[in-house]
């Protein structure tokens, strides 16, 4: 390790906890503010044609219900468009210069859901198999898809803010508002920027390249810095070229990544800030920006320190390379600290672009990633979902602080009751179930273990990862795994589809049944949420819950691994 990766670690926060404080300051006076942004006056004329075309009304408040059964339809319909459109693909010839044929079914199925819950997982190279046209399509999804997010986020600090409240808000406000004012201009600049940082952006058929050694090289061009400004920050991670953030055209130089990096956390970020504008008590914001900012950099300094310890396993048969950082599936233009601080990232912010293969790293260098979307990435997490996560770990850690003193836990000012204890713990219930279910049955049926190529409990890990970054709706893969076939993509579609929807509709619920208490004030028996005490007590809940759920299935695979290679044992 050297001192200038650990210096970037810290280096990266220091820039984009001040950029999410002034992004969330903007988001605040166009979501709930109610006040005048200096952008109003080029969007306000576009929002009013938006609801006179959808014939909607954005002043009329709904119940948690009906903002939800809306949320899920406009999904359902970007689902079944997405589906129809992937499946034309043949027929719709314009802007297919490399002729790219039928997208088989599990894989328009399974890239349709992808897209939709923004998990952006692709169990196929984009290159090789979209045309200009199709990876188009998936764009307009990845300018929607998070905007869901934002929505849930919404929904559930709503419930926090209001009092004796039965609406929490209007979906096509919400939805449209955040769309207009933030995604597009956004996304819009900042492919002007990594256009400008050398990222190509055209329609321009493949070129073919002559080696020296007289060989011939096909070269995919595309709409890169388009697709990449919305890829990166809308925490969506599907790229148009299947090495991701690692491919040349995609990140040009260590400038580019850098900004990807600020882009990809700057709304997460940004909801941790906005969600004190909201309940107007900056002081929360500490103890829970405190929580997610240790354990990101926990995750950053281990994974780096593993990389950079090499591959004990090289050690055990005393190989001389073994003193030596582990550069398998590094990429060599960033080097191990920034590739590692890369991956560690978005996996924490869950947005799954990698710049490394993550199936290349030392086994516990592996953990660190799976283990960020195992707390179900609430390490700042994608747009609002995150912070939603790491509001349930607060109402479960209250109820346990309640529970040692023998008091009704209070949050923000509203009694914790059972019903919000039972939707907070359903919340991490159904996604460690997901993955811990499907995973097992995919280790012992014939349709999951012919996916396997590796052996022994890297195999495992290579599952557990599979699902894990399903139902985390992170996109990113550890490799090693035939996810095209049949069954990976249905179980997979199934964990996205469990990781975006089941999880958070109880929480809504949650926000919902807030909003209709009265706030109550604040006793000499109240547990202080925003000192030292809390902010230790949060995350332990959040470790300790990650740690008992997981840890069987954990010793299985990369601590078995580990400790195989300590010993020099190979699996072949």
């Amino acid at each position: 390790m050297t001192w200038q990766g650990v210096l970037q670690i810290f280096v990266l926060l220091i820039i984009i906890l001040p950029i999410g404080k002034l992004l969330s300051v903007y988001m605040y006076k166009f979501l709930d503010g109610g006040k005048k942004t200096f952008a109003d006056r080029f969007f306000v004329p576009v929002e009013k044609k938006v609801y006179r075309f959808l014939g909607v009304n954005p002043d009329s408040e709904m119940s948690w219900t009906r903002y939800l059964f809306i949320l899920l339809a406009v999904n359902f319909v970007g689902f079944v468009i997405l589906t129809v459109l992937i499946a034309l693909q043949p027929v719709l010839t314009w802007l297919n210069p490399a002729h790219m044929g039928r997208v088989p079914f599990w894989t328009n199925i399974n890239t349709s859901i992808s897209f939709v819950t923004n998990t952006n997982w692709q169990n196929y190279s984009g290159e090789t198999t979209f045309s200009y046209l199709s990876q188009i399509w998936l764009t307009v999804e990845q300018f929607l898809s998070p905007v869901s997010g934002i929505c849930i986020f919404l929904v559930v600090v709503r419930g926090f803010a209001r009092s004796n409240s039965k609406t929490i808000g209007n979906f096509w406000r919400d939805f449209i508002r955040t769309t207009i004012w933030l995604v597009i201009p956004v996304a819009f600049i900042s492919a002007l920027v990594l256009i400008a940082l050398g990222s190509p952006d055209n329609f321009s058929p493949y070129v073919v390249a002559h080696t020296l050694q007289g060989g011939k090289q096909i070269i995919a061009q595309g709409p890169v810095a388009s697709m990449t400004s919305i890829m990166q920050f809308g925490d969506n991670g599907g790229a148009i070229f299947n090495a991701n953030a690692a491919h040349p055209y995609l990140a040009p130089n260590a400038p580019s990544l850098l900004f990807q990096l600020i882009l990809g956390m700057s709304v997460p970020v940004a909801c941790v800030f906005l969600f004190g504008k909201m309940i107007k008590d900056k002081l929360q914001v500490k103890p829970i920006m405190a929580v997610m900012g240790i354990l990101f950099i926990l995750g950053a300094f281990l994974m780096y320190h593993y990389e950079t310890a090499g591959n004990p396993a090289l050690a055990a048969h005393g190989i001389h390379l073994a003193s030596t950082k582990n550069y398998e599936g590094k990429e060599s233009r960033f080097g191990v600290g920034t590739s590692t601080l890369f991956n560690n990232t978005t996996t924490a912010v869950s947005w799954g672009s990698v710049a490394a293969a993550n199936d290349s790293m030392t086994p516990l260098g592996g953990l660190i990633p799976l283990f960020n979307m195992m707390t179900g990435e609430v390490i700042f997490g994608s747009w609002g979902v995150g912070m939603v996560g790491m509001l349930a770990y607060a109402v479960l850690t209250l109820f346990l602080a309640g529970l040692m003193v023998g008091r009704t836990p209070e949050y923000l000012g509203k009694k914790i009751e059972s019903f919000e204890v039972k939707m907070a713990v359903l919340s991490m219930i159904i996604p460690s179930l997901a993955i811990l279910v499907l995973s097992a049955l995919s280790v012992a049926i014939t349709s999951g273990q012919t996916g396997i190529f590796n052996h022994g409990p890297h195999g495992l890990t290579e599952v557990l990862y599979a699902f894990s970054s399903g139902v985390g709706n992170n996109g990113s893969a550890f490799g090693g795994l035939n996810a095209a076939s049949p069954w990976y993509s249905a179980t997979v579609g199934i964990a996205m589809l469990l990781g975006r929807y089941p999880m958070y509709i109880p929480l809504m619920a949650m926000g919902a049944s807030l909003a209709k208490k009265q706030r109550i004030p604040v006793t000499a028996g109240t547990f202080p949420t925003h000192g030292i005490l809390f902010t230790i007590l949060l995350m332990g809940t959040v470790l300790v819950v990650g740690v008992l759920i997981f840890f069987p299935a954990l010793a299985l695979g990369p601590l078995a691994e580990q400790f195989a290679a300590n010993a020099g044992k190979l699996f072949g």
